[in-house]
């Protein structure tokens, strides 16, 4: 990227260390500890043009979630948690994540942006 002039790196997370959900203490360390990793990075390589971003979706759904965990008491924690009522689906952070490599978001970096429906 520093030889083509810049670009961009865009980092997954998850919002559930943002949840104070119990259970999983690793889990939720690492993902918090993507966005010091972006903000680190961002700072050493924004002079190069290099922008860093980290995406952190909510329970996005796919078939393995409908059909390993997903069940109606999950129906109504994410119907609850969310404001808009609908699935969070892969093509929302795919989309989210295409607008971060793009040139549209050319002055965006250590950001974190939330996918969550809300």
């Amino acid at each position: 990227m520093k030889q083509l002039g810049g670009g961009s790196i865009v980092n997954l997370e998850s919002i559930s260390w943002m949840l104070k959900q119990g259970g999983f203490p690793v889990y939720v360390t690492a993902k918090a500890a993507i966005q010091g990793m972006t903000n680190g990075l961002a700072h050493d390589l924004g002079p190069f043009n290099i922008r860093v971003n980290t995406l952190a979706p909510g329970w996005v759904m796919t078939d393995k979630q409908h059909r390993l965990w997903l069940d109606e008491a999950g129906k109504r924690v994410i119907k609850e948690g969310q404001c808009i009522d609908a699935e969070l689906l892969p093509v929302h952070l795919a989309r989210a994540a295409l607008f971060l490599a793009s040139d549209d978001s050319s002055m965006m970096t250590a950001q974190e942006v939330v996918i969550d429906g809300g």
